[in-house]
């Protein structure tokens, strides 16, 4: 996959094309909460141009290629509506990642609010993929100081179909117990995700990993890294889980 190097914004805060996602040059805050944004990334200056040509005329109403589109699930709230897309307080980007699962493993999460971006990551020497996963979630909201509408994107079906099914909720009712009745596994960190989406309103939205999403692979990245550091943490529970 070619390396995307310009973002065209034909309808944003501030159409034009820019050379950077995040951070206060970026895109990506000319788009974010924006009605009918539209925009892409492509790999030439010729291509976004010829982006920017073509839609100029559309209505602001339309979407073209979206790249951060809610429309894959349901929030985790009976509402039909997304708070998040309409407030747009924060938006999170996380994922985790594993070598031989279980072994060395890695988080990376991106969080978004008003013009700040900040980047967060960590890794232990021994864990699994699903425990990567949601540690990077429970990162990324623990984040936040105050109750806030968050909308947060992970390419794990594990996480986001756990709290927008409701699996996690009712394991923990059972004892962490499934229907089943096999142990639910990181019991430890799905009760601490369900405690921190009690004190936020988030919307979990499932992303394709490895798919151009600026967020996602960021965050692969930054967990990427993480594995290969020196002297990383244990990951107490999981060992203790294993006897």
């Amino acid at each position: 996959m070619a390396k995307k190097k310009y973002y065209a914004v034909a309808a944003g805060r501030k159409p034009g094309i820019y050379t950077q996602w995040f951070g206060s040059r970026g895109a990506e805050i000319q788009v974010r909460g924006f009605p009918g944004a539209r925009y892409k990334g492509f790999p030439t200056l010729e291509e976004a141009e010829a982006f920017i040509k073509k839609n100029a005329g559309k209505k602001s109403g339309e979407r073209l290629n979206v790249k951060f589109s809610d429309s894959n699930i349901k929030p985790r709230t009976e509402r039909s509506k997304s708070v998040s897309s309409q407030r747009g307080d924060v938006v999170i980007y996380t994922d985790g990642g594993c070598l031989n699962n279980p072994g060395p493993g890695g988080y990376g999460v991106v969080l978004c609010y008003g013009k700040t971006t900040e980047e967060f990551s960590g890794g232990f020497k021994l864990t699994t993929n699903n425990r990567m996963e949601l540690m990077a979630c429970i990162v990324g909201l623990s984040k936040l100081k105050k109750p806030l509408s968050v909308t947060l994107y992970s390419d794990s079906r594990y996480v986001v179909n756990g709290i927008t099914k409701g699996w996690a909720a009712k394991w923990k009712r059972n004892g962490w117990v499934k229907s089943d009745k096999k142990p639910a596994l990181n019991p430890d960190l799905w009760d601490r995700l369900l405690a921190l989406c009690g004190k936020h309103d988030v919307q979990f939205v499932w992303v394709k990993g490895h798919a151009g999403n600026a967020g996602n692979e960021r965050c692969d990245q930054l967990a990427t890294e993480a594995i290969a550091k020196r002297d990383l943490a244990v990951d107490k529970e999981y060992l203790e889980s294993q006897y």
